[in-house]
C-alpha cells in the first residue's frame, strides 16, 4: 500500500465487512505527526482473532487467502518511526490507530484523501461515516447522515453530488491541514 489513503480504504472496508453501521474516521496533525483513527460498531474480534489479524497469512475472507491490510499498516507506520495498534471486543467493534512522523523520509504520502473519503461515503450510503479533521486549533467534521439530510432525497451516488462531496472534502482538508500532509 503506497499511501495513507489506501490504508484508510482498507480499514474502512474491513469495518463494513464486519457489519459496521457507524464508522468514525479521525485524521489529525499533532506537531509534525499525522495520526489516523478509525473506529466502528461492527462485530468486533475476540483476542485470538485480534492477535492473528496482524499476521499477513491470516484472513477471514474466502476469496483472498492473505490479509495484508493491517500488517502493511503496522509495517509502514513502524518503518518511519511511528506506530499502529488495534483494539477490539466482540459485539462492540474495533478501533485502529496509526501515527506517522511527517518529516521521516519513509513516511508514506497522504494520497488522494478527498477522493478516498468521497468514495467511502458515496459507495456506502447505508453506513454513517463520521469524519473529523484536526490540526492545531483548526478542525472540521461531517457525517454521511448530515450530507444525506441536506440532499433532501437526492442520492449520494449522483455524479454531481459525488463531485461536490469531493470538492467539499478537498476544501476541508486544505483548510484544516494547510498543506501539512505530504
Amino acid at each position: 500500500m503506497k499511501d495513507l489513503a489506501f490504508h484508510l480504504t482498507d480499514i474502512v472496508e474491513n469495518s463494513i465487512r464486519a457489519g459496521a453501521g457507524e464508522i468514525g474516521i479521525r485524521l489529525r496533525c499533532v506537531g509534525r505527526e499525522f495520526r489516523m483513527r478509525i473506529d466502528d460498531n461492527g462485530c468486533g474480534m475476540d483476542a485470538e482473532t485480534l492477535e492473528r489479524a496482524v499476521n499477513p497469512f491470516f484472513t477471514t475472507r474466502t476469496t483472498r487467502k492473505m490479509g495484508l491490510g493491517l500488517p502493511f499498516l503496522f509495517q509502514n507506520a513502524e518503518q518511519c518511526g511511528g506506530s499502529a495498534g488495534v483494539r477490539s471486543r466482540p459485539g462492540r467493534g474495533t478501533v485502529v490507530e496509526a501515527r506517522f512522523p511527517l518529516d521521516h523520509i519513509d513516511c508514506p504520502p497522504a494520497g488522494d484523501l478527498a477522493g478516498t473519503l468521497m468514495q467511502l461515503i458515496v459507495g456506502n450510503p447505508g453506513v454513517n461515516i463520521r469524519i473529523r479533521l484536526d490540526c492545531g486549533r483548526r478542525s472540521a467534521g461531517l457525517a454521511t447522515r448530515e450530507i444525506a439530510d441536506a440532499l433532501e432525497g437526492l442520492p449520494l451516488g449522483h455524479p454531481r453530488v459525488a463531485l461536490h462531496i469531493r470538492e467539499l472534502l478537498a476544501s476541508l482538508l486544505e483548510e484544516v491541514f494547510r498543506g501539512r500532509l505530504i
